[in-house]
């Protein structure tokens, strides 16, 4: 890409809101917190994957999805089974009835690994299908409804009961996936370990550097053609149509790419807090994700990020200091979202804060002009 086409591609105040963000992950945050409350960011950011997806789907598609939860969820759990893997070598399981498999799969009474299990001793196999395994069944999911033209509240409550489905799917198996306590204990990644401080930092800025690289995609997108096509099909998605576009087609690749994004967070997700269950799967963090997003503002990128981080801020601060009050305030929070600012903190920032800082930069651009030396005035 050229450098004028960068230009094109992130205008000056977007590149300021993306150089202000990465100096806030990069420097401010690791600068200012220990290693606790770091790791607590770099969980709230795995998080911020699925708001992006979800600002691509829902704020310029049109599309509301209420079981991101579910992408979200199989990329954490293909990542925690490569690592259950290597935590079950047949060393650190000799007192099991059945050497080198999970420990919740020989309380279960199985044998020996089922075949699905198998690939995921690869870790080039686990990371392929992180992103694969979600989009195929995010591309089964958007043929079946896009193609028979199911959309808007229809669409959304199909998805919150996919959630419900896959979350009792998984608790039902718990010989195969680890039941209602999901896949826990894991230790290592090809022998480096997680758990320790280091690790844990070190895990912080590839998820940060991971974030930024899925941000410049999803700009990418929002800026070229298809993103004008979500905004039209978003608004008269019949004139789109008429149009001799196949709108279904452009609903399902921003559907399986959002859907990408929430399985790269979720997998991060595993790595980062070392156990994935199905609690992240179901209905009611698939809500809350809609809320980040909301939350930070569905027609912005950079919005998603941020209101990721202050909803889960303040859910943290609230759940340690009024756990009861919690989800009366997380309800309260979506409400004044929806009736006082409908486009989140990134329409506050459009209305109040944009206009000053074009006035600025404008300012820098415009050459002063040139004193008169007095003494010449003079003569």
């Amino acid at each position: 890409m050229s450098y004028h086409g960068f230009k094109s591609y992130l205008p000056q105040q977007d590149l300021l809101g993306f150089a202000l963000l990465a100096i806030l992950l990069l420097v401010i945050f690791p600068l200012s917190m220990d290693i606790f409350r770091l790791n607590l960011v770099g969980k709230y950011l795995t998080y911020a994957f699925v708001a992006l997806g979800l600002v691509l789907c829902w704020g310029y598609g049109g599309i509301l999805s209420l079981g991101q939860g579910v992408f979200f969820g199989l990329g954490g759990y293909c990542m925690a089974m490569f690592l259950k893997l290597e935590a079950s070598n047949p060393e650190a399981t000799k007192i099991q009835s059945t050497p080198g498999i999970p420990d919740f799969m020989d309380w279960n009474q199985l044998t020996e690994l089922p075949f699905f299990w198998q690939p995921f001793h690869s870790l080039t196999f686990t990371l392929i299908a992180v992103i694969v395994v979600p989009s195929i069944f995010a591309y089964f999911i958007g043929v079946a409804m896009f193609k028979r033209r199911v959309g808007g509240v229809y669409f959304a409550i199909i998805t919150q009961a996919l959630a419900a489905i896959l979350t009792i799917l998984i608790i039902g198996q718990q010989g195969y996936t680890g039941g209602v306590n999901g896949i826990t204990d894991l230790r290592t990644l090809k022998g480096w370990d997680i758990r320790s401080d280091e690790a844990k930092y070190i895990l912080y800025f590839v998820n940060v550097a991971i974030l930024f690289l899925c941000l410049f995609a999803a700009q990418y997108v929002r800026k070229s053609k298809l993103g004008r096509l979500l905004v039209a099909m978003r608004e008269r998605e019949d004139r789109v149509r008429f149009s001799g576009y196949d709108v279904s087609n452009f609903k399902i690749f921003v559907f399986c790419l959002g859907a990408a994004f929430s399985a790269i967070g979720g997998a991060m997700f595993t790595l980062q807090v070392g156990f994935m269950s199905p609690s992240f799967v179901g209905i009611v963090p698939s809500i809350e994700m809609v809320i980040f997003c909301a939350v930070g503002g569905r027609l912005s990128l950079l919005g998603a990020v941020y209101g990721t981080l202050l909803v889960n801020w303040a859910k943290t601060s609230f759940s340690e200091s009024f756990p009861e009050l919690w989800l009366l305030a997380m309800g309260g929070l979506f409400i004044a979202v929806v009736l006082a600012f409908p486009n989140g903190l990134a329409g506050l920032y459009q209305t109040w804060v944009a206009p000053r800082v074009d006035k600025w930069l404008a300012n820098l651009k415009t050459p002063r002009p040139l004193t008169t030396n007095p003494l010449e005035s003079r003569s």
